[in-house]
């Protein structure tokens, strides 16, 4: 199983930006694909972005889609979520998770990280 570790949140004013980035270890991170989902207080899990293994297919949640974008360096074993133009309803905590394939639901990723806390200020 990878082992993921998110990094890049914090406090930001809204239309601002932020880069998330999720750090995997092991050898198997090319293989896999990657998701990024968020949970805000007292909400379900929602889902934001997946990439596929090489990076050529990415899809996207429709509150995020033109303003979020995933990206993967599999060199790196890292895959990043650039957010621009935020909102305060993108205030919550996101979380990196891989999976076999490339889907929107967080039922298909087996690996998450710890998560990191985004925070957008009106």
């Amino acid at each position: 199983q990878v082992q993921l570790v998110e990094s890049g949140g914090g406090l930001v004013q809204a239309g601002g930006s932020l880069r998330l980035s999720c750090a995997a270890s092991g050898r198997t991170f090319s293989w896999l694909a990657m998701g990024w989902f968020r949970q805000a207080p007292g909400l379900e899990r929602e889902f934001v972005a997946t990439i596929s293994r090489g990076g050529l297919m990415t899809y996207y949640g429709d509150s995020v889609k033109r303003r979020f974008t995933i990206s993967r360096d599999n060199a790196k074993n890292t895959v990043y979520l650039q957010m621009n133009s935020l909102k305060p309803e993108d205030t919550a905590v996101y979380y990196c998770a891989a999976g076999p394939r490339p889907t929107m639901s967080d039922l298909d990723f087996g690996s998450w990280g710890q998560g990191t806390q985004v925070t957008v200020s009106s």
